[in-house]
């Protein structure tokens, strides 16, 4: 019998990354440390990778404006070099609860992404908590949303093929974002690549949990610090803005088509169909995934057959979205 700390229920192909994340114990006091930690595993990470070829993608640093009284915001993009036509753009929010990570942690599988399906990416560098609470975060990616836009007829975009997309946090970011988008009316979003997105504060309130989920890689004590941290009080009370926390949206209709990604074993699991099921319910076209023995952040094991059918399903989706 499974005692929901088992290994038992992990996909065994799986089972071999979880070793290489150290596991973590966030706190304010040892934030800064994890924070450079992080960085140096994601160096590690992309050297073991191999250097990414060139692929005929220009990557570049740029800082764009940030929203009234806010610094700028840095961004990371890839452009196709050898597209002469108006090509999609995919604006890329990168994962880390809210209080870890960056915008360089993705750059090969963002410039691998550009390369195929010939489209521009700009990855967010949006502001962490807890130095920044919510909407901070959202306003950030806001902010890039409406540079794009903006922008188009000089970055070769066509403004009518936007996308919005990231993992975990990222995921919640960008179903925040498309909300904010939405509401404000300014600049339309053609669809959103939800990664196993962290998008109800409530999951973190919860005192009994899944069994089965939330073991690996994230867990329900990083979970509350996270979603603490983003909101500067206790998760789970009333009057959280959907702009941080998407799930709280009591309104789903007109927003963009989704794909919604989540593993088995992941603490977001019910969090995550529930959020597609309600996006269904409002009329959202919406494609819903559950990838069975896949733990929080298993594509990162990307040999791993199930990580392979989450890669190729989002893959699928951005190709329709986008277009291409």
């Amino acid at each position: 019998m499974n005692d929901g700390n088992s290994i038992d229920l992990v996909d065994p192909e799986l089972r071999g990354l979880l070793s290489a994340f150290p596991s973590l114990s966030l706190s304010l006091d040892a934030l800064p440390q994890i924070r450079r930690d992080g960085d140096e595993m994601w160096r590690n990470l992309a050297a073991a990778a191999g250097t990414p070829a060139d692929k005929g993608i220009r990557v570049a640093e740029r800082f764009v404006p940030g929203a009234p009284g806010a610094p700028a915001v840095r961004v990371l993009t890839y452009e196709p070099t050898r597209t002469r036509q108006a090509m999609p753009a995919y604006l890329h929010i990168h994962g880390g609860g809210y209080v870890l990570g960056t915008a360089d942690s993705a750059e090969v599988a963002n410039r691998e992404l550009a390369a195929t399906l010939s489209c521009f990416i700009a990855s967010v560098d949006y502001r962490l908590a807890p130095e920044t609470r919510a909407p901070g975060q959202v306003e950030d990616c806001y902010a890039v949303l409406k540079w794009l836009h903006g922008a188009a007829a000089d970055l070769r975009i066509d403004r009518s093929r936007i996308a919005v997309g990231g993992e975990s946090a990222g995921g919640g970011l960008a179903a925040a974002l498309a909300l904010l988008a939405r509401d404000r009316g300014e600049i339309p979003i053609c669809f959103q690549n939800l990664v196993y997105p962290m998008l109800d504060d409530r999951t973190a309130a919860l005192v009994k949990t899944n069994p089965h989920t939330g073991r690996h890689l994230w867990t329900h004590e990083s979970n509350r610090f996270g979603w603490s941290a983003l909101l500067g009080g206790t998760p789970g009370a009333v009057g959280v803005s959907p702009y941080a926390a998407a799930a709280r949206a009591i309104d789903l209709r007109g927003l963009p088509p989704a794909l919604v990604t989540v593993g088995a074993l992941d603490l977001f699991l019910e969090e995550d169909i529930d959020y597609a099921t309600r996006l269904m319910q409002a009329g959202v076209p919406t494609e819903l995934h559950v990838y069975p023995g896949a733990y929080h952040g298993f594509d990162l094991a990307s040999e791993a057959k199930v990580a392979q059918a989450m890669i190729r399903d989002r893959l699928n989706a951005l190709r329709r979205a986008l277009k291409v």
